[in-house]
């Protein structure tokens, strides 16, 4: 009876503070792409990558150039100069595979360069939503662009306009 009791008020204490807690959310998807700072800053980023994409494409065409040469030649070729020939597409692969990942590794230019980008930003709309978060005394705010699914919002708790406001952008439809 005693632990029937115990969880039961437990439970009551769960659903009280739950509800007690204000929540709203905000879209960052749809803030960021109201900041023309982050729409150029995106531009940038692509232009960049494309281009070092396409030096990429041009080293890997070169290398298929040398090996298709090579091909070419292999039966006339001395021993010592297929043995050359090979190390220089091995390195012409090598040098290809390094460029790859100094410019799209994982710690690459390209991730660099979206950070030194998009972080500050980024950091603008998180203290705005810090904020009106304050401000409206709300306890907990969620992101609709996350990875979380929403299967219901209500438009009333969506601070992403006021976030907006609050970083002195237009507001769509309030202008």
């Amino acid at each position: 009876m005693k632990k029937i009791l115990l969880s039961l008020s437990l439970l009551l204490f769960a659903a009280v503070s739950v509800h007690a807690q204000k929540m709203a959310y905000v879209d960052t998807e749809y803030i960021m792409g109201q900041i023309p700072e982050y729409k150029s800053a995106q531009d940038e980023i692509e232009r960049i990558s494309q281009q070092w994409q396409e030096e990429l494409e041009a080293k890997y065409q070169a290398i298929e150039q040398l090996y298709a040469d090579y091909q070419a030649q292999e039966v006339l070729l001395p021993e010592d100069v297929k043995q050359e020939k090979q190390e220089e597409i091995f390195q012409a692969e090598r040098e290809a595979k390094e460029y790859r990942e100094k410019k799209f590794g994982y710690d690459g230019e390209l991730f660099a360069l979206q950070e030194s980008k998009m972080k500050p930003i980024q950091d603008r709309v998180f203290r705005a939503v810090e904020t009106i978060a304050k401000r409206r005394r709300f306890d907990l705010v969620f992101d609709k662009a996350g990875e979380v699914t929403w299967l219901y919002t209500n438009a009333t708790y969506d601070l992403s306009n006021e976030v907006l406001e609050e970083m002195g952008f237009p507001v769509p439809g309030n202008e």
